[in-house]
């Protein structure tokens, strides 16, 4: 069957028009005839949004139980036996309720995709994982409800759902996105002018870099290589020289004239080896660019110009920065020079030359490769060879007759000598047979003839032609030592650049295998895995148009190991590169080992965080269960006494003591039970939107009423927790603060609203801790002073701590002024009728209240 086709409407903030979007979208769909489903969609109670619904036929949605309360998903199984032909879906990033079929939502998209169904889906910018970082830098907010860029990516389209900062402003002002009460909240935090111009500018962005690979695909299968100016791309050409970084910066600057521009750095190297460069300069200079945001490649080429076009082209290029020749005036002889010919052969990809202080001075060749061949020098060498004999022996039976033939023969020899160091052995073995041949006709008596008189003239042509052969041999030994020089010296680079990002520990395989294609000049390069069990191969990570599938389908193929293969595609490689290719090969191999041994090393520290956080909860339980359950037994030991005559009203309060004990009893195993659960990853805590005033004054319950004093404002925002877990954290800090307040003084539970957050202050009048210690206070175990129980600070700290951190909040302890020690729980704040830690699946609808322990 057919997969499915993913569309996805992207914005940069909840409220430009997603969902209408869509829904506008499927109305345009219906009425063409196509059969399409609401598979779900959440409106929010946007009466605009919720219009759209009409019309479209919705499946049912299943209904799940989570912590006594009520909440709606996605029927995955109901979209499948119905089987339309298009399916919406709304919110690809949300995160499921426990229980469901997966547990995130666009792992429900896949399945109708793989089930032949289209997709239609919407997701804002700021849940793509890759921006998660950047996201909280600009609102201040962790988004913990993402999805993989990789499943965006893939959508066969992305529709940008774009409104301006002040046009969104205006809707959310006129209550077209949130309720009034939560609009003066909202526009004063996440939604303020400069968060939502940075988040639309990330969209922006990460769409035209979608459209870029799009361009890029659609040139490559249509074999486009002519520049579309559609972005400025600079391509950098770096010798190797001194001159790189000024040409770098020139094009920084020049990159910087443009938003989106790009910075493309290349270093061509010889088939050969390199061209002339110092190692050491080269590293300095992709530093450069890669600080200034640009990247460097390596490219094989044995035409310098033609590969650098080659390259420019492949990237869509607009621009070609290269810097004046370092050549001297009398080099230019030899040729036009680089700049010249790239400039001349560019087409419309515009070249700046651009002068530097090194310009004319000299390029610097290293002598091993200054020693060996060029084409130009083959072609000169076999001239020398061929026509420089007939025009020697022209010249001299013409201009110079009657020379002695000793003469004569030394001019040929040095004509020899001539062509075996300008082209080699091949060129100098044709000079030495035309000169011995000319010699003989026209210089050796009899002449004009092939005939021999005098032996002694024999001696000597032959001498000529040893000669001859033996100073070609030893130029043409020497140009292929030279040669060999320079290839080990390019295999030196390409096995530093290895060693390097061994010890920079670099972890990209898409980065080490596009290097890999790079440096040989491949259409493709893909890193195989075979399955144990049934011998199939599996891609681990690929670059390139159209990876192979099998190792037996590429043009190039390097075992890795037993069950890994390097395969590659575009040409066959010749066993002096399969060298180089095998070291790559290795580096992959350690890439993967270090990929395997950093999940196995975070795998450990999660199993050790687990086992401090279980060792903390039977602490805790061992603590916090001793009270209500010496209350109990006391109660009972007191009712079952036969000693004793209680009153009907003794022994009711006997029993509502017993009962008040389970009920903590009950409620905070639960608790720990649920945190436990926590930190093995098989539960989330539930967030929801609550006002503080329901849960604080519900976690005084363990504590004297006189002895705390309740300040929580009605003007508060709503916080996003979990309703248990806060009242359990309060209840611990105010317990442990009234246990250690001075006599006659109050607890003060006070809380107040800062920016996107709600602190919880509980203040005591005790005698404080020191700063020193203020960490240790809610390790397990931990009692200031090592004051015997009832009189330091109780383990409660520590499960009010994981509690807190639980829900994205934080617990600390500071100073009260004027003695005492306070605690700042910070929690927070819900922004537009959602929480803002998504925990809770964003599209959930709960239809009780949970229960709070």
């Amino acid at each position: 069957m057919a997969r499915g086709k993913l569309r996805i409407y992207l914005g940069a903030a909840p409220g430009v028009g997603k969902t209408y979007a869509m829904l506008s979208e499927a109305h345009r769909r219906t009425e063409r005839g196509t059969d399409l489903v609401v598979a779900f969609v959440e409106h929010h109670r946007r009466p605009r949004t919720e219009v759209m619904l009409h019309g479209l036929e919705q499946i049912p949605r299943r209904e799940l139980e989570y912590r006594d309360a009520e909440f709606t998903e996605m029927d995955v199984d109901a979209v499948l036996a119905r089987h339309p032909a298009v399916a919406l879906v709304d919110e690809l990033a949300h995160t499921n309720v426990p229980g469901s079929r997966n547990v995130k939502r666009w792992q429900d998209v896949e399945e109708l995709l793989q089930a032949g169904i289209d997709v239609v889906s919407t997701v804002n910018i700021q849940h793509l994982e890759s921006l998660g970082d950047v996201v909280e830098s600009i609102t201040g907010v962790r988004q913990r409800e993402t999805v993989p860029d990789e499943v965006v990516r893939r959508a066969d389209q992305i529709e940008l759902v774009d409104m301006s900062p002040q046009a969104l402003r205006r809707r959310m002002a006129h209550g077209n996105i949130y309720a009034s009460d939560k609009v003066d909240a909202a526009l004063s935090n996440y939604f303020r002018p400069g968060n939502l111009t940075a988040l639309r500018e990330l969209a922006l962005l990460w769409v035209a870099d979608r459209v870029d690979e799009y361009l890029q695909e659609y040139r490559a299968d249509h074999r486009i290589s002519a520049a579309w100016q559609a972005r400025e791309r600079i391509v950098v050409g770096l010798t190797g020289g001194p001159e790189g970084r000024t040409l770098i910066r020139r094009a920084a600057r020049m990159a910087a004239k443009g938003s989106g521009s790009e910075i493309l750095a290349v270093h061509i190297v010889r088939s050969d080896g390199l061209a002339s460069g110092s190692a050491k300069e080269l590293a300095a200079q992709r530093t450069l660019v890669e600080d200034l945001g640009g990247s460097f490649h390596h490219v094989i080429g044995e035409d310098i110009p033609e590969a650098m076009l080659d390259f420019a082209r492949g990237v869509n290029a607009t621009q070609i920065v290269l810097g004046t020749s370092r050549r001297k005036a009398w080099q230019y002889v030899l040729g036009p020079g680089v700049g010249s010919t790239v400039a001349r052969e560019s087409g419309d990809i515009d070249v700046h030359i651009v002068t530097h202080e090194h310009a004319a001075k000299g390029r610097g060749l290293p002598s091993a490769r200054g020693a060996s061949l060029g084409r130009s020098r083959v072609v000169a060498g076999w001239l020398t060879g061929v026509v420089g004999p007939v025009l020697l022996a022209l010249l001299l039976t013409n201009w110079h007759p009657g020379m002695s033939q000793a003469t004569e023969m030394l001019l040929f020899l040095t004509l020899t000598v001539a062509a075996a160091l300008v082209g080699g052995l091949l060129p100098a073995l044709a000079s030495a047979f035309a000169g011995s041949l000319l010699l003989n006709y026209y210089f050796t008596p009899p002449t004009h003839s092939f005939t021999i008189a005098e032996p002694e003239n024999i001696i000597a042509i032959v001498i000529f032609v040893v000669v001859g052969l033996a100073v070609a041999s030893v130029v043409d030994l020497a140009a292929r030592r030279t040669q060999q020089a320079a290839r080990l010296r390019s295999e030196a680079e390409i096995l530093s650049y290895l060693a390097g990002s061994v010890l920079r520990g670099e972890s990209s395989l898409e980065a080490l295998l596009e290097r890999v294609r790079e440096t040989f000049g491949m259409d493709s390069v893909v890193l195989l895995a075979r399955d144990s069990d049934h011998g199939a191969w599996t891609r681990e990570a690929s670059v390139g148009e159209r990876p192979c599938l099998r190792p037996e389908d590429a043009d190039v193929e390097v075992p890795v190991s037993d069950r890994l293969s390097l395969a590659l595609t575009g040409r066959v490689l010749p066993a002096s590169d399969r060298r180089v290719l095998s070291a790559f090969a290795a580096q992959a191999a350690v890439v993967m080992d270090r990929q395997r041994l950093e999940g196995e090393a975070e795998h450990a520290r999660e199993l050790a965080e687990g086992n401090r956080i279980r060792t903390a909860l039977l602490a805790a339980v061992s603590h916090d269960l001793r009270t209500p359950l010496s209350a109990i037994k006391a109660s009972v030991s007191s009712l079952r006494a036969d000693d004793v005559a209680w009153s009907d009203e003794d022994e009711a309060e006997l029993l509502a003591g017993i009962e008040d004990g389970a009920d903590r009893l009950d409620h905070l195993v639960g608790n720990l039970l649920d945190m436990s659960r926590l930190q093995t990853g098989t539960v989330t805590p539930l967030i929801r939107e609550i006002d503080l005033d329901e849960v604080v004054p519900m976690a005084l319950g363990g504590v004297p009423e006189s002895s705390v004093v309740l300040d929580i404002p009605e003007s508060l925002p709503m916080v996003a927790v979990d309703p248990g877990l806060l009242e359990r954290s309060v209840a611990n800090v105010v317990e442990n603060a009234v246990k250690y307040s001075s006599p006659g003084s109050k607890v003060v539970v006070a809380a107040s609203a800062l920016g996107d957050r709600v602190e919880v202050r509980v203040v005591d009048r005790g005698p404080g801790v020191p700063e020193t210690a203020k960490d240790r206070i809610f390790e397990p175990f931990q009692r200031y002073g090592d004051a015997p129980r009832g009189n330091g600070v109780g383990l409660g700290l520590a499960v009010a701590r994981g509690f807190a951190e639980s829900m994205g909040g934080t617990l600390v302890a500071e100073d009260t002024p004027g003695g005492g020690l306070t605690m700042v729980l910070t929690l927070q704040a819900a922004l537009g009728g959602r929480p803002a830690r998504p925990d809770l699946p964003a599209g959930a609808t709960s239809r009780g209240r949970a229960a709070a322990p």
